[in-house]
């Protein structure tokens, strides 16, 4: 059985072409039985296969799944909804990127499988720097591991121009500690997402992070 349908895909591609109240009003009910519901359902499907690499997750289906609603508010796009389904599973919420985790990301063109650290606070970035600074070859080793290698390609993110005088002897053997975020990315095309493996294909992509993702987290100061 797969998780999702090619209506899923279907939707998302309408959505952007009727980005507005009254096509998604008169859409809903299909939003719920081909969006909203499978997101749901897979939701808890990812919580318990996450479980296996991090028993401290505790997250319920509701509160991995991002709305559909759009937070206009100080945005110039008015759109009122997001033309792509996302979920995130970690130990902490949804909303915290700075937890390595499982991110999923369905839209009309792409399915997207992401991990890492994204949006990391001052002092975590702090930390994070100084220990992949005194840890360069264990960081090095993971970087050139094969199995990561062949799902992510290596580690994204974008930079700081300066460094803290203490880290740029580090940072020019190795200059991905110039990065303001460490996350990596795999793209794949949208009719991926109709795999009925898609939970082992998802998770395939998380073993290969998990390395990288410890690393990173012993290095973030509790709290």
């Amino acid at each position: 059985m797969a998780w999702f349908t090619p209506d899923t895909i279907a939707f998302f591609s309408e959505l952007e072409q009727n980005n507005h109240r009254e096509w998604f009003e008169a859409n809903k009910k299909r939003y719920e039985s081909s969006v909203k519901k499978p997101l749901e359902a897979f939701a808890a499907e990812m919580i318990e296969q996450m479980r296996a690499l991090d028993p401290a997750i505790t997250m319920l289906p509701k509160d991995a799944v991002f709305r559909i609603y759009r937070d206009t508010r100080f945005s110039k796009d008015k759109t009122p909804y997001k033309t792509n389904a996302g979920l995130a599973v970690s130990s902490a919420s949804k909303t915290d990127h700075s937890i390595p985790g499982l991110y999923m990301h369905l839209d009309a063109k792409a399915l997207g499988v992401g991990s890492g650290c994204y949006a990391i606070e001052p002092h975590h970035l702090k930390a994070l720097r100084e220990h992949i600074s005194g840890n360069l070859a264990e960081f090095e080793s993971l970087l050139a591991d094969p199995a990561f290698v062949a799902r992510f390609g290596g580690i994204r993110g974008e930079k700081n121009k300066i460094l803290p005088p203490d880290l740029r002897e580090a940072a020019g053997q190795q200059p991905l500690l110039f990065n303001k975020q460490f996350y990596y990315w795999a793209e794949h095309e949208s009719e991926t997402a109709l795999r009925e493996d898609l939970p082992d294909f998802l998770m395939d992509h998380m073993r290969a992070a998990w390395p990288m993702n410890v690393f990173f987290r012993k290095g973030l100061p509790a709290g």
